[in-house]
């Protein structure tokens, strides 16, 4: 059985391809399988004997797995026919065994909690690649914290600022993610076990007890009431990745702008075959960049699907569960490939800190107009100092001169501003604000985060 298609390794990671692969899909539910027996026994509902031929049989390499494909189309879901093969496999060591098997659970008992030990470990996965991500990008604000560049606003020149600036900015919202998840990886790890309605009657009085030793055999939290129709969870993790790839693809977005031609301030890496084109030697194309805003684009009709899943039919879904199986692995799996991608890409970024001078430049000092503008309006008032600079502006365009020159050869702003002061003005390094300091900010959070 073919888990992925052949683009899956340029969207996806080789770690999270693994979990939510077929075997891997498998084995948590026989594992869910396996505790469920363990419980069970433990609660006396089922002979003490009966664990071992269950427990030796929840192995997914003696499952048929294409089989068990192919008759989920007819049982409209793989617990039923998993069950089926299952018990196929105690009975031929073990008939009594055999009648033990799946006691007590139903089929989304077994599809849930195997989902929900995945999610554990997706979400331990994405953790760790957040957190290289974040040193990453902690490398580049400490480096470049005073390093001047242009920020652009409506995509213009603006104000001065500092490469540091924009890199603290990006781990500050890393940060969050990282806070999130914690919560949602809190949230999600709860044993999903209700029996047929909900109710666990076919247990009698040893239904809680049973999900207790369930819940501690599996690690996972027993929620106060099974949660068959109330998604929530699983809609709370689809969308904390949501945001996370929404985040993602804003950074690969100012990466891949600031990797133009005409503006070059940060190339990715160029190793041995990395963004090459097929008819054109030189270019180098920001391949991460592009993957992981193909995939800012893919997953928030994803996450739309997992919110409209969430008005499910009374004590079991009709189509919201069901649509849920194929949509969330494909979001986590491509947060994952998209986190992975730019991890890559912050590591062997290359800055170029003097183009990022030389296009603070290039307008001739115009980007310095507010710094001159606030200084005028000391003596002259707001309006009277904008309509002034705004005038030398237009002057300088049309001139094509520096807003320095202008501004000094007007009698009327030499008279209220010398010469050295305009100059202190008129440079970059002196307008950058609380540039440092926010970055300073940002940084501290994150060494907290990390002791």
């Amino acid at each position: 059985m073919t888990d992925h298609r052949l683009s899956s390794a340029l969207f996806s990671s080789d770690g999270m391809m693994a979990i939510f692969s077929a075997k891997d899909t498998v084995q948590c539910m026989l594992d869910v399988e396996a505790a469920l027996a363990r419980a069970l026994a433990q609660e006396g509902v089922i002979p003490a004997q009966s664990v071992t031929a269950i427990a030796n049989a929840c192995r997914a390499d003696q499952i048929d797995i294409q089989l068990l494909a192919h008759d989920a189309r007819q049982s409209g879901n793989l617990a039923i026919p998993l069950v089926k093969q299952l018990t196929a496999k105690v009975a031929a060591v073990d008939a009594q065994a055999a009648r033990h098997v799946h006691w007590g659970a139903t089929s989304q008992d077994i599809i849930d909690t195997g989902l929900v030990l995945q999610l554990c470990q997706a979400i331990d996965l994405i953790t760790s690649e957040l957190a290289e991500l974040a040193d990453a990008l902690a490398a580049h604000a400490h480096r470049h914290r005073a390093t001047p560049m242009i920020g652009r606003t409506w995509m213009q020149h603006a104000l001065p600022i500092t490469f540091g600036l924009k890199a603290a900015g990006w781990l500050d919202a890393i940060l969050r993610h990282q806070e999130r998840l914690v919560i949602v990886r809190k949230n999600v790890s709860v044993l999903q076990f209700g029996g047929a309605a909900g109710s666990l009657a076919s247990l009698g009085d040893k239904g809680l007890a049973v999900s207790q030793a369930l819940a501690h055999e599996l690690q996972l939290t027993l929620p106060a009431i099974p949660w068959h129709t109330h998604r929530d969870r699983i809609a709370e993790v689809g969308t904390a990745l949501g945001l996370l790839t929404g985040t993602l693809g804003k950074i690969a977005r100012d990466i891949s702008l600031h990797a133009q031609t005409e503006i070059a301030e940060l190339s990715e890496s160029s190793s041995q075959g990395r963004g090459g084109s097929s008819t054109m030697p030189h270019k180098r194309n920001p391949v991460g960049c592009a993957a992981i805003l193909a995939t800012a684009h893919r997953v928030p009709a994803l996450v739309s699907t997992l919110l409209s899943c969430m008005v499910q039919e009374h004590e079991r879904a009709l189509g919201g569960w069901q649509a849920e199986w194929d949509t969330l692995p494909e979001i986590i799996q491509l947060s994952s490939g998209a986190l992975q991608q730019l991890r890559d890409v912050i590591q062997g970024m290359t800055v170029h800190a003097e183009r990022m001078r030389s296009n603070i430049d290039m307008t001739h000092g115009l980007v310095m107009a507010e710094s001159v503008s606030i200084a005028l309006s000391n003596h002259l008032g707001r309006a009277a100092a904008h309509e002034l600079v705004e005038a030398a502006c237009a002057q300088a365009i049309a001139t094509d001169k520096s807003l320095f020159d202008i501004l000094q050869a007007d009698k009327h702003v030499s008279s209220l501003i010398s010469r050295d002061e305009l100059q202190k003005l008129v440079d970059p390094v002196n307008y950058l604000g609380q540039a440092e300091t926010f970055v300073d900010r940002v940084l501290t959070e994150h060494r907290h985060r990390k002791h």
